[in-house]
């Protein structure tokens, strides 16, 4: 079965409070255990001492078991509620998605 790696960025306003942002961490990480299809997920602030962000504060990384279970997690309700609640909260995103050759 083909895996596809989903990356996504966020720059955060400096103004959200390091536990809002925790919050949306934990919410994202449940979504393994509620959302069908979701692998693998870790996630969490820029650590790299290369200074190569670009202004990117955190990210994770999500890995599907297939490019349909990817496809079913976009529109998914609890996908859209997340999104909703992280839009105000960043400057910017960055997503970039790829399949895993098997």
């Amino acid at each position: 079965m083909t895996q596809v790696q989903h990356m996504v960025l966020f720059k955060f306003k400096p103004e959200v409070p390091s536990e809002k942002i925790d919050d949306i961490f934990t919410k994202l990480s449940e979504l393994k255990n509620l959302v069908p299809g979701i692998t693998y997920f870790a996630g969490g602030p820029y650590s790299s001492s290369e200074g190569l962000n670009q202004g990117f504060t955190h990210g994770f990384l999500m890995t599907f078991d297939s490019v349909e279970a990817r496809d079913n997690y976009l529109p998914h309700p609890l996908h859209e509620n997340i999104k909703a609640e992280i839009i105000p909260c960043i400057d910017d995103l960055l997503t970039f998605d790829f399949v895993v050759p098997t």
